[in-house]
């Protein structure tokens, strides 16, 4: 039987276009790749798998990238993601059952200890029992905000997510409301938290509860990332503001520190050369962007602030449209990200499709 990761993974790879049948149904080939919108089988064209390719190397088969996140890998990793495995026992098992192969024998698989309150391991197994955006009352509330869809797999929806109620809640509040959930991972990927928007049932607005906003786990130094970090970033503090300037600088990685204090304590990449900060117009925005700001430059990274016209660029978005914040960003950027970042017109929705299935055959 193989028992390693990369023995599977040529398996799987010999019998590359069986696994996307199998685990991306609502995909379709076209010439030497599998064409899918995520690993959340989303009908579309955003993530190809290559069918038919070299033995090993970035032309391999069974490789993958999702050109609207940026994320690839191999067989395993597409696996993993679909049937939302936190371990890789567990895929490698998942690929063996898929391959009719002897699944292994661990005694952690038996019994699962339950994870303690608030741990990012409770974290993780919240997020693996979320379900993706689309269709959800969680996109209603995003597109009620003035937010697209966002495919990004660091947001998931629980329809029933358990509510702790404080001093502050009624006597006879409600125990589980639906909840946006958000990924907090470190600069690795790992998920080491979740941060839950509960919701009202309506889709407008948030849960009429006393703290409808928490985040658990280990939170220090990390985030809610939208796309994997080259040389250049945008952080804020807010799911909501950061998703907002995702609208106009689609290709820009951005990441959601989830408040003022974590902003200033957030980890910067090694490859980091060049760092906007989306600041909120508050006193504690001010501080966590001078604070930032100080540690960034500090690092020898250039820093750039971003700021909105009202208290936060959600605010802008709701009040005065995606032109405005296209606007505004604009004369903020540095010049060459302009036409690296910014979308290049205001119905961006339109061009995602292009954007997504830019790639060579």
């Amino acid at each position: 039987m193989p028992n390693t990761a990369s023995d599977l993974a040529r398996r799987l790879a010999e019998n590359a276009e069986e696994v996307c049948r199998h685990y991306l149904p609502n995909g379709k080939r076209a010439g030497r790749y599998w064409l899918i919108g995520d690993v959340d089988n989303t009908p579309g064209r955003s993530l190809y798998v290559r069918l038919i390719g070299t033995g090993t190397g970035p032309g391999a088969a069974g490789k993958w990238t999702d050109a609207a996140t940026g994320e690839h890998g191999d067989l395993l990793d597409l696996i993993a993601g679909r049937q939302r495995l936190m371990t890789l026992g567990d895929t490698l098992d998942e690929a063996r059952r898929f391959l009719s192969l002897p699944t292994s024998v661990r005694s952690d698989d038996r019994r699962r200890d339950p994870a303690s309150t608030g741990s990012p391991e409770a974290a993780r197994r919240l997020f693996a029992m979320s379900t993706p955006v689309a269709g959800t009352l969680a996109e209603t509330y995003l597109r009620n905000r003035g937010i697209a869809l966002s495919r990004k797999i660091s947001l998931r929806f629980h329809p029933r997510c358990y509510y702790r109620a404080n001093t502050d809640d009624q006597d006879d509040v409600p125990t589980s409301w639906p909840a946006l959930i958000a990924a907090v991972t470190d600069l690795d990927g790992t998920v080491t938290g979740v941060h839950r928007t509960w919701l009202n049932p309506s889709g407008r607005g948030k849960a009429p509860v006393a703290t409808p906003r928490r985040a658990m786990g280990h939170l220090l130094g990390n985030g809610v990332r939208f796309g994997p970090v080259d040389d250049t970033m945008v952080a804020g503090e807010g799911i909501e503001t950061m998703l907002s300037l995702v609208q106009v600088l689609l290709a820009l990685p951005s990441i959601a520190a989830l408040s003022a204090n974590h902003l200033i304590a957030l980890a910067l990449p090694p490859t980091l050369r060049r760092l906007y900060i989306a600041r909120d117009n508050d006193p504690a925005g001010d501080h966590a962007m001078h604070a930032l700001t100080e540690r960034a430059q500090a690092a020898g990274i250039e820093v750039r602030t971003l700021t909105p016209l009202l208290d936060d660029f959600n605010d802008d978005l709701q009040r005065h449209g995606i032109d405005a914040i296209a606007a505004t960003v604009r004369v903020q950027l540095a010049p060459d990200d302009v036409a690296r970042f910014l979308a290049p017109d205001v119905d961006h929705r339109d061009m995602t499709e292009t954007r997504r299935t830019d790639f060579g055959q």
